[in-house]
């Protein structure tokens, strides 16, 4: 008998049943019921607690990406200068989308293994090239490493830069993103990762001077957070809301909250120094440098010597485990175990280890 495969991809991940359940209900207009509207306001608020914020945010139906595009593309105009922290393929990937919309863009390049920032130098370069967007990336989930965003905060306040973009996709939810405490300005978000939800939504929280900027570029499209901006003073949401999406939101929400904040991270810091500690007893390399600080919602590593990753992925999956390749400069050298939201969890990851271990020896 095949054995039930255990998917620790690093998402979308495994949805609960309790947040599956929401998509079994038959709800009425969210253009003109006041119950979505408290729903989107009660989650609205358990969004923040999480990402540790008092601003607004907002909530579109649509995968992470649309709130990555909206950010720049509502506050960015052709020439804008962008310096953008790029230790990693997402990293890169901001400052590509920047460029493409016409922004004056200055990459701050570091190796993708590593979190090792020379801050005296980033702090010279927004000297030099007073931006005004600084970007970055929390959690690079290509290559496993976790961005420490504190130091480019007080950077970004000492030399008054007015946004800081941070995409926290991978990480809000697994590990302290403290968006207000690192004067995040467009802290974007998605379902799928440590909300453990579908992927349908995008969430970006949006700071006061943000939104001044938001109103002075009044830019137009499917993607305009402008729209949001009195939604919910005015009950008038710019398009069809997708009620089912965050009433999915707010039940991945209150599995985190309830649970307690600090017990969650307590649990994905756990599950990968479990992860970590096998890997070392099968005699596998983390992509991480040593002095890196690593993701606590997905580790990378480098494939066995001489194995591709289809003949890998072969044999993980005749074990009875999926795991994932990865992008851009990195694919065919990495795989990569997603051990976030719902997949953050001992006893599952014990059984995917312990296939994993199968798989390394049945290559060699």
């Amino acid at each position: 008998m095949n054995k039930e495969i255990i998917r620790l991809i690093p998402g979308p991940v495994s949805v609960p049943k309790s947040i599956l359940k929401t998509y079994s209900a038959n709800y009425a207009s969210a253009d003109i019921d006041t119950d979505f509207l408290d729903l989107y306001n009660r989650t609205e608020k358990k969004i923040q607690q999480i990402l540790g914020t008092q601003n607004s945010v907002i909530m579109q139906t649509g995968e992470g990406m649309l709130g990555l595009w909206g950010a720049l593309k509502n506050c960015l105009t052709p020439g804008s200068k962008v310096l953008a922290l790029c230790n990693g393929v997402f990293g890169d990937g901001i400052a590509d989308m920047a460029e493409s919309i016409g922004a004056n863009v200055k990459r701050f390049s570091v190796p993708y293994n590593t979190t090792e920032i020379n801050y005296s130098d980033f702090e010279k370069a927004v000297a030099e090239f007073e931006p005004f967007m600084i970007t970055t990336v929390h959690c690079e989930t290509p290559s496993g490493i976790l961005n420490p965003l504190e130091e480019i905060a007080k950077i970004k306040q000492k030399y008054q830069v007015p946004l800081f973009c941070v995409d926290s996709v991978a990480s809000s939810g697994g590990t302290p993103v403290d968006a207000d405490k690192c004067a995040i300005d467009l802290c974007l978000n998605g379902s799928q990762k440590c909300f453990s939800a579908p992927p349908e939504m995008t969430m970006v929280s949006v700071s006061s001077k943000a939104w001044e900027i938001i109103e002075k570029v009044n830019y137009k499209g499917y993607d305009a957070f402008l729209p949001f901006k009195n939604a919910q003073k005015n009950f008038y949401f710019p398009n069809t809301m997708s009620w089912h999406g965050v009433a999915a939101l707010e039940a991945a929400s209150d599995l985190i909250l309830n649970e307690g904040l600090e017990n969650v991270y307590n649990r994905h810091k756990t599950a990968q120094e479990f992860c970590i500690r096998k890997l070392s007893e099968m005699g596998l390399e983390l992509f991480a440098d040593k002095n890196a600080v690593k993701s606590p919602t997905v580790t990378a590593v480098m494939l066995p010597k001489n194995i591709d990753f289809d003949t890998f992925n072969k044999a993980c999956l005749s074990k009875g485990i999926a795991l994932a390749s990865s992008y851009g400069p990195l694919a065919g050298r990495i795989f990569r175990i997603g051990h976030m939201g719902a997949q953050s969890d001992l006893k599952l990851l014990e059984v995917g280890m312990t296939r994993l271990g199968e798989a390394i020896e049945a290559l060699k």
